[in-house]
Parts: C-alpha cells; structure tokens; sequence
C-alpha cells in the first residue's frame, strides 16, 4: 500500500477516564459504585502522553553479550534511551542469577525493580510474556505464566505485556481447534488485564499471528481495549507479508511497535518460509532489505497519531549493532518530523 510521506503530523489529544463518584452512604448506592468502578476500569486503559514517538529497545539486544538487566539500563542511561523491554523468567535460571541474562524473574520484586531502573531514568514500556498459546501446552503453562506476568507488570510500572503463538501449526490441533483454544486463553487473560488496567498485545511471530485473516480473528477474540497488537515489522516481513499494508490493516489496534530489520542473506533463506526471527535480529536497522518498509511504517504511524513506543530489536553486539541502529531511527524520526520524547 504506498503512502505519501509528509512533512508534518498531528497528534492524538489526551483523555482520561473519568474518577467514580464519591463513596455512597447506603448498601445499594455502594453496591452501584462498585459496579460503576467496574465499568471505568474495563473500559479504557491509561492513556499516554500525547506527544511525539518514544524510542526503546528490547534487552533480547544483548542476549549474546551476557550482559545483566543492570548492565542493560546503564547501556540505556548512557545512549539517551528511557524505555526498555525484557523478557521474563518464571522462575530460577542460572544464568540470570549470575548476572549473565538481560532479563528479569518473576521471583524478583517488581517494586524494586521498578525502583532500580528509576535510578537510571529508565522506565517499561512492555514486558515480554510470548509463550506460544496456540498449541495443547497453551493452557497449561502459558496462560498463568502470561497472568502472572500481568500481574507483576502492574507493580513493575509496565503498561502492557506482550504475547504470541507458536511458530509452527500445533500438532494435533485443527487450525479452527487451535483458535477456539487461544480465543478461550485470551478471554481468561484479559480479564486479569482489565482488573489490573494491564494492555496485552499480540505480536505476529507465528502461524497464526503473522497471517492477517486470522490475527484479525484474534484481535476480536474479546471485545475489550485491553486487548491490541504489538506490530512486528521484521516477523511480518520474513513471514511473507508487506509490513506497509498489514500495518494499514490493523493500525487501529497497534499499541506498540517492534522495530526489526532483515538481512539480505537472511531474507533470501527465509522469507516465506518462517514466521518471525529470534529475539533480535542480525541485522542493524536501517541497513537490511526491510528498512524502507520500516521507514514507511514510522510515517504512517505519525499521520495516524500514534504516540508509543517503537522498541529496537537489533543484535546489539554488546553495543555498537544497535547504537547504529538508534542513530538511523533518531534520524529517520528527525527526516519525518517526528519528535522523539
């Protein structure tokens, strides 16, 4: 889908939820508060600050370099970047225990955390729960891992959590078997996600999310703002689809943004025959065969108002991978007239 770059955007105004009314003196008018509470909290998530774009990045960057979550904010503290997104452990792993993993455990108190990353001006603007909910397993260890990971999120100060399906087509599963069982999955976790006013988005990574027929299935599976898109542009790309056209399909439930480009030799072995590339990509942004996809992306998330995050996935390389590829985003962003916040 072509679209015409422009010069100058515009940008959502903020709103806020209305505050319930003052507490009612009687059992019914108490009882009618409550449900008044209910409503205001189901019905609209945070709104962020109406603003220009925010720059991030996935610790996932780091994974080959063993560097610690620690190690992480003070990359990002030092590189003028104050989002950041990582994955999460439910449970002990060594290698995080010996500061050799850049992500977080669940076992970790989220206020502390929360607390630590404020200390280098860093703040969440997704933590990563993408366990494959498509197969047999999905119910079983995915949907508390991606509850509890809701609820951790909430003390942590991440405004939403991440989530995917598995590559491959489950195993004895129909397709239509495999979405009944993610659309029951998905109803379960958002209504966690509504009590504790979490985003759960849906990132195309796998069978099912990187084709636009059924991703638009699942974005519908409840009808709740709880429930959006994590846009992908290197998983799009390397499943075979335009980045620029899904983009145009589904820019209306897309509330953060994975900023991932291809490397030719990786998008001649690959494209058409996966559904989404590891952690981080081998490839800088801006110098791979997706980056005018991801340019054209970025212009039509600014004429549409979005205001997010758009979250690096690049192999860092321990550092100068991705402080490449955040100079080109902050220049792309500056040729697009996109202010960075």
């Amino acid at each position: 889908m072509a679209r015409k770059l422009v010069t100058r955007r515009g940008f959502l105004a903020q709103s806020t939820v209305a505050a319930v009314g003052a507490t009612a003196g009687s059992a019914v008018a108490r009882l009618a508060t409550a449900d008044q509470e209910k409503t205001a909290a189901s019905a609209a998530p945070p709104r962020e600050k109406p603003a220009g774009m925010q720059i991030g990045f996935h610790t996932g960057a780091f994974n080959s370099a063993n560097f610690s979550f620690e190690k992480c904010l003070q990359w990002a503290q030092r590189n003028g970047v104050h989002r950041i997104e990582c994955g999460t452990v439910d449970g002990a792993s060594w290698l995080q225990g010996l500061g050799y993993f850049p992500h977080v455990a669940l076992y970790e108190d989220p206020v502390l955390v929360r607390r630590q990353m404020e200390n280098y001006g860093v703040e969440f603007s997704q933590i990563d729960a993408a366990y494959p909910l498509s197969g047999k397993d999905g119910p079983l260890y995915g949907v508390p891992y991606v509850m509890k990971a809701i609820a951790w999120a909430a003390q942590a100060g991440s405004p939403r959590v991440d989530t995917t399906d598995g590559l491959h087509a489950p195993k004895g599963l129909s397709d239509e078997q495999a979405m009944d069982l993610m659309k029951r999955s998905y109803q379960q976790i958002i209504e966690v996600a509504e009590a504790h006013r979490i985003i759960v988005n849906i990132e195309p990574h796998g069978y099912f999310t990187t084709k636009p027929e059924f991703i638009g299935r699942m974005l519908k599976f409840c009808d709740s703002p709880y429930l959006r898109m994590n846009l992908d542009t290197g998983n799009v790309f390397i499943a075979g689809q335009d980045p620029v056209a899904f983009l145009g399909r589904f820019i209306d439930s897309v509330n953060h943004v994975h900023v991932k480009d291809i490397s030719p030799s990786v998008a001649a072995a690959s494209r058409g025959k996966q559904t989404g590339v590891a952690a981080s990509s081998a490839c800088v942004i801006g110098e791979g065969v997706n980056a005018e996809n991801v340019k054209k992306c970025i212009a039509m998330l600014g004429d549409h108002g979005y205001h997010g995050v758009l979250s690096m996935e690049c192999e860092g390389q321990g550092g100068p991978m991705i402080e490449r590829s955040l100079k080109w985003l902050r220049r792309t962003l500056a040729e697009l007239n996109i202010p960075v916040t």
